[in-house]
Parts: C-alpha cells; sequence; structure tokens
C-alpha cells in the first residue's frame, strides 16, 4: 500500500469513527429520538430506506477496497487533470458533514430553527454532491481498469451517490419538513 493510500485509509478510520461516533453519541444523550429523526419517512420507506443503507455501506466497502488495494495512486490521474489526492477531498466531503448531521438534526427535534434547518440541508448537500463526485472520479481514472473490481467500485459509488444524493439530499428533507 502506498503512502498516499495509507493517508486515504486514515482519513476513512478517523472520519468513519467520527461518524459512528455522533450517532453513537447521538443515541446515548437521545434516547428514544430514533422516530423523530425519522422524520416523514415511515412504512414500506422506512424498510427501504434500510434496505438501502446496508447496500450502500457495501457500494462504499468496494470503492474503498478499490482505491486502497487495487491501483496505484502514482499512475492514476483522475479527468487527465487531476492525481490521488483528490480522492482525499471528495472523503472529506462525504465523512466530516456525515458526523454533524446527527448533531444537526437532534439540535432541529429539540429547537427547530431556520438556521439549523439551512445547516442540515448544507451538510446533506455536501455529502450528496461529494458523492456524485466520487462516480465521476472513478468514471474519469486513467488509465481506465476494465477488471471487475473496478466495475464493482463504480457500481458501488454509483449506489451509495444513488442514496446520498436522491434519498438523503432530496427526499429525506421533503418528508422531515413534513414532520417538524
Amino acid at each position: 500500500m502506498a503512502a498516499q493510500q495509507i493517508l486515504l485509509l486514515i482519513i476513512n478510520i478517523t472520519g468513519g469513527a467520527a461518524v459512528i461516533g455522533s450517532y453513537i453519541h447521538g443515541f446515548m444523550t437521545h434516547p428514544g429520538s430514533g422516530d423523530a429523526l425519522w422524520g416523514g419517512v415511515t412504512g414500506w420507506l422506512r424498510s427501504a430506506y434500510g434496505i438501502s443503507m446496508i447496500l450502500a455501506a457495501l457500494g462504499y466497502f468496494a470503492f474503498v477496497y478499490f482505491l486502497l488495494f487495487r491501483i496505484d495512486p502514482s499512475e492514476i490521474q483522475i479527468a487527465g487533470r487531476f492525481g490521488f489526492i483528490l480522492f482525499y477531498f471528495i472523503f472529506i466531503g462525504i465523512l466530516l458533514p456525515s458526523a454533524v448531521w446527527m448533531p444537526l438534526t437532534h439540535s432541529m427535534v429539540s429547537n427547530p430553527s431556520s438556521s439549523l434547518w439551512i445547516w442540515i440541508r448544507i451538510v446533506l448537500v455536501i455529502v450528496g454532491i461529494s458523492s456524485l463526485a466520487l462516480v465521476w472520479a472513478l468514471l474519469s481514472l486513467q488509465p481506465k481498469d476494465n477488471g471487475p473490481f473496478y466495475w464493482l467500485a463504480v457500481a458501488g459509488s454509483a449506489y451509495f451517490a444513488f442514496h446520498t444524493a436522491i434519498l438523503d439530499m432530496l427526499l429525506w428533507p421533503l418528508l422531515f419538513r413534513i414532520q417538524s
């Protein structure tokens, strides 16, 4: 594993721990608040969200595996202009805002305000756009890898982007606003 990949692994471990830590902290400090965080996502749609979260997580592991173990960072370019370092910014754009979503949403449930709602939306937009950027970066990799791990990473990133950009960034806020 090259030094650039080690740094990406550190970003993922640190950022992933922050995301999981924010969820653990949120549920420990706000017991029984799970339903409030779902907003208007109920019934079959909540079940579909749950399945989608699992698929998005599997997709995440697929593209992280590809980036850490299946490419040589010194030999690739993204869109002929960017190096592997672009993945650092993409992952920070996914993980850092994801770590603040839970605290912001708990605050919104407790003390609703327009400014909190704007911050929640900004967080979701950053994650959604960063996820879409990841799909673009993988599709723009040069030299092109046409192996199964590459296509699994592309498919995983596309599903992850669907979940974060469509379900989280667009649908959840519409439904949450109905309930709040």
